[in-house]
């Protein structure tokens, strides 16, 4: 096998974008709580004055529980008191995954488990005080990147665990919005990691809540997280996609795939199918429901068949006002966006990467399952299919 950057070794730790890192000193499926409350758009957020480290240590702590994807942790939609500081812990997993009825399996590189990894939700100016945990059974080193962080190659540069240790890094949530976290070791282990399944993503509320254009509180009852993955994998001179024995023997295969720039699958929540039958989504007539959607690699087009986008935060920033009654919504390769709809009828909605060939070839899709009563003012059938009368 091809010696593998990074496998049981250390990797560099210089930034290979520019130099040195500088290095500086329950499920949400039920009602939220969170009180109304009117106020303007919020503008870009003037920094808040730095706190001392003895400031820092007399916040409020609390232990954020994480859940596995598409369901996010319990959270106030409204935040109650001053910024706290908020411990998340994220255990490095390297594990085999099956992604397809067809047996195609990969060694997926995950943060808890699970592709894409956990929701984290604060609110804005909260601290997060993340540790990075890479067990000694991991045959690779690994580290994060946080989009919504300021520094550091937004901890890359700080949180580098060889297996067997771990890192603890703290960075203030300045930015409201969602942003996508991912792993990036340095080098091609950097679309390696983040093509194998180690990205998820943060959701930084404003503190007052989410808010329409002209000021007025906006609600969610439930919250899903549907995160978008590319896979490359590598097939034998038979067509059969090729299985290893040992995570990171795909190495030069992998690299070999990804620079064609075509995915073997396009999933949401790490394997084909995962958001259908068991994983279908619930909700009922008259809830409203926030969609969290993130890409890390690449361009995709959420759409619900049979509803729309009432709110829109496509770019994934809540300083700006969201767009409103989109039919699709574009999110840009590594970034993270999100949609509210109340809906509106019963049944049975898809929601899909809108670049069909990938929703319905590739496996990037999903289902909502909405309890309630049919509205025949909304959509009625007139007449069922039925052999033309000349």
């Amino acid at each position: 096998m091809e010696k593998t950057p990074g496998i049981r070794s250390t990797v560099s730790r210089r930034n290979f974008l520019s130099g040195t890192a500088a290095v500086g000193g329950g499920l949400l499926a039920m009602d939220m709580a969170g009180n109304p409350a009117h106020a303007a758009v919020p503008k870009p957020s003037q920094a808040s004055a730095p706190l001392s480290e003895k400031q820092i240590a007399a916040l409020p702590r609390v232990k954020q529980e994480m859940v596995a994807p598409p369901f996010l942790p319990k959270h106030e939609q409204v935040a109650t008191g001053g910024p706290k500081v908020v411990e998340v812990r994220l255990d490095i997993e390297e594990k085999k995954m099956v992604l397809d009825d067809e047996g195609a399996e990969i060694w997926a590189l995950t943060f808890n488990g699970s592709v894409p990894g956990p929701m984290i939700v604060v609110h804005q100016d909260d601290y997060v005080e993340l540790t990075l945990v890479n067990p000694e059974t991991s045959a690779m080193e690994h580290n994060i990147d946080f989009h919504a962080s300021t520094g550091a190659l937004g901890g890359g540069g700080l949180t580098h665990v060889s297996p067997g240790e771990e890192a603890v890094l703290r960075f203030r949530a300045t930015k409201a919005g969602v942003f996508v976290y991912h792993c990036a070791p340095g080098g091609a282990m950097i679309p390696y990691h983040v093509c194998h399944g180690m990205n998820g993503a943060i959701m930084v509320l404003p503190r007052d809540g989410l808010k329409a254009a002209d000021g007025t509180p906006i609600r969610y009852d439930r919250a899903y997280y549907i995160g978008e993955q590319d896979y490359y994998l590598a097939k034998d001179e038979h067509d059969e996609y090729i299985k290893y024995e040992t995570a990171g023997e795909d190495y030069a295969d992998s690299l070999r795939v990804m620079a064609t720039l075509t995915p073997s699958h396009v999933v949401f929540n790490g394997a084909v199918g995962a958001l259908l039958g068991e994983g279908t989504l619930k909700a009922s007539v008259g809830e409203s429901v926030l969609m969290v959607h993130s890409q890390a690699n690449r361009d995709t087009r959420p759409h619900l068949i049979g509803g729309h986008g009432d709110y829109v935060w496509s770019t994934g920033s809540f300083t700006d006002p969201p767009q409103t009654g989109l039919e699709t919504w574009f999110i840009a390769g590594g970034a993270a966006g999100c949609a509210i709809y109340t809906f509106r009828q019963p049944g049975i909605y898809a929601y899909v990467n809108h670049n069909l060939i990938e929703a319905v070839l590739k496996g990037a899709s999903a289902h909502f399952e909405v309890d309630g009563k049919w509205n025949d003012d909304l959509m009625k059938q007139v007449r069922k299919p039925s052999q033309i009368k000349s």
